[in-house]
């Protein structure tokens, strides 16, 4: 209990989300209806999900998958594609958060073996806007991705329609990006692949992994889901239950009753809907800067229609600021943390590419909408 509250004293987005939710109760009275506001679905499915990554993390999977490729790397721009390739396209599947959680510190040390530590700020800040970038193609690649997919009942189609362009535009930046760089023959790193996975572990998770994604595709309910996930992960490893991000479900549900006590303000109600109506991009972008992309997802999708301009304007506006997308501390604090020396020179490269990126984005989704 102690360490969960220290882990809820310490999230400042967590803490915002619930203060303004007490604020806005005392315009909307307390009641039942509150539960309304709640999408106990996205919440449900983003548990599942986040278990079963936990247990292919314990189980050592991506390190593993990681470290066969890595032994075969001749050059530096082989191991740049590798270690940016990674985070873009694990990505998809594991959101943004864990593959920087699993590959961040593995760049690090595969470039402290070869003795090229002046090149981890380059590849960590490249790491980082491929993870964030690579999300954006699939709905289970982020939590605004899933929140928007289930809450507006969205189609598979229909979401890679809206995304799909962006993700490729995206791919060719990262890859011209890494090819202008200079490339070196490097000597093969010595990493030690080791042959513990547990093989029938791995295809269970792979196969509750499977039924989440039928359940994404609407095809598995999750009132039958949700036991079949917990039950799976608790018998295989109790503590998948432990790793669980907790305060990203808290931190939605405090949203979630902010956002529906906003709509029942008629005055405030009418002034969002104007201001976001025809506007979603420029808007969810502005807000994804000033407090991240997760909650000005859960903001704005309550004042529009329009989810596929909503869904575009969120996930490039996870580039940036460093708190454009919470994922993106992750890897600064790996920075801080290990480097102190380079936190100065991390942040302005960071900023510098993410808003070069940010701005070829939003220029490509205002040609693409013109069309």
């Amino acid at each position: 209990m102690k360490r969960l509250w220290n882990s809820i004293k310490n999230d400042t987005v967590l803490i915002i989300a619930f203060v303004l939710a007490i604020i806005s109760s005392f315009f909307v009275k307390p009641s039942w209806d509150y539960l309304n506001y709640i999408d106990f679905t996205t919440l449900a499915l983003l548990f599942c999900l986040m278990l079963i990554v936990n247990g292919l993390q314990s189980i050592k999977l991506f390190e593993q998958v990681a470290i066969y490729f890595l032994k075969k790397m001749k050059t530096t721009r082989q191991l740049d594609i590798l270690l940016v390739g990674l985070c873009f396209f694990f990505s998809m599947f594991i959101t943004n958060d864990v593959a920087l959680i699993t590959f961040v510190p593995l760049a690090i040390i595969v470039l402290k073996m070869l003795k090229m530590e002046n090149r981890i700020v380059h590849v960590v800040v490249l790491q980082t806007i491929a993870a964030n970038l690579g999300s954006m193609c699939t709905p289970i690649g982020n939590p605004q991705n899933l929140f928007l997919y289930t809450y507006f009942k969205m189609s598979l189609g229909d979401f890679l329609i809206a995304i799909i362009p962006f993700v490729l535009i995206s791919f060719g930046l990262i890859a011209i990006h890494i090819v202008k760089k200079q490339d070196e023959k490097i000597k093969t790193p010595t990493l030690h692949q080791k042959d513990d996975t547990n093989i029938v572990y791995l295809w269970i998770y792979l196969i509750m992994f499977g039924l989440c994604l039928l359940s994404v595709l609407h095809l598995i309910s999750i009132f039958y889901l949700l036991p079949i996930i917990c039950l799976g992960c608790f018998y295989l490893d109790k503590k998948t239950l432990i790793r669980v991000d907790y305060n990203l479900l808290l931190t939605f549900v405090g949203f979630f009753i902010f956002i529906g006590n906003l709509k029942n303000i008629d005055i405030i109600s009418q002034f969002l809907s104007q201001l976001v109506a025809n506007n979603e991009i420029a808007v969810s972008v502005i807000c994804s800067q000033i407090f991240s992309n997760v909650p000005a997802t859960i903001l704005l999708s309550g004042f529009t229609k329009n989810v596929h301009d909503l869904l575009i304007g969120v996930n490039i506006g996870g580039l940036g600021t460093l708190i454009a997308s919470m994922a993106s501390l992750i890897s600064y604090k790996y920075i801080a943390r290990m480097y102190p020396e380079h936190k100065k020179e991390y942040f302005k490269m960071f900023t510098k590419y993410n808003i070069i990126y940010l701005i070829i984005l939003c220029v490509a989704a205002f040609l693409i909408k013109m069309i």
